[in-house]
């Protein structure tokens, strides 16, 4: 069964730090795209990094340039995604997701081009 699932969300302190996993299981991390998306309440749904899998390039939205970086273990199925300097802003439902099989080296910033999804994760930033 091919699923996305997220974890490493939680409540922070402003300027602080979360990394989020997003394991990956019935694809194997060889030519594919991860996006990583957050909504927040009231809000639509918004792309934060996009990383291709072929070229290991990773774009990020204006917002959380420098911030944010992310990084894969293949052995692992897992990709990361390192949130530092987190503001109350960035307080939203971090989703994974996935394109499989794709074979471009800079992944698709629209959210209706992937596929597999995963359920989230709720990340509060808050003093």
């Amino acid at each position: 069964q091919s699923q996305l699932v997220e974890s490493g969300g939680g409540l922070v302190q402003p300027g602080g730090s979360l990394r989020l996993s997003c394991l990956v299981s019935g694809f194997t991390l060889d030519y594919y795209a991860i996006g990583w998306f957050r909504q927040a309440p009231g809000k639509e749904r918004e792309g934060v990094s996009w990383f291709s899998g072929r070229s290991s390039i990773a774009n990020y939205a204006d917002s959380v340039k420098g911030r944010f970086t992310v990084s894969t273990d293949n052995a692992k199925n897992t990709i990361y995604l390192q949130m530092n300097s987190l503001k109350p802003e960035d307080t939203a439902v971090y989703y994974c997701a996935m394109i499989y099989p794709y074979y471009g080296n800079v992944a698709p910033e629209t959210h209706r081009d992937y596929r597999y999804w995963g359920q989230g994760t709720q990340v509060t930033v808050s003093s």
